[in-house]
């Protein structure tokens, strides 16, 4: 896999704590905490994501 180009949330704070970095490519939403980028992230499929977001919103 090539180096994915990962964002940070609009509310991170400016210190970067308490964050979490997404990357969004054509097969999958990867998410990996901002704190240690040397540690595994977690990869969703675009459903899984969608469905996880819809929750997070309480719709």
């Amino acid at each position: 896999m090539s180096e994915l180009d990962w964002s940070k949330s609009s509310y991170s704070s400016a210190q970067g704590d308490s964050c979490v970095e997404v990357a969004v490519t054509e097969q999958a939403i990867h998410v990996r905490d901002s704190k240690d980028v040397t540690r595994p992230h977690f990869a969703f499929g675009r459903e899984e994501w969608s469905r996880f977001v819809r929750f997070a919103a309480g719709a």
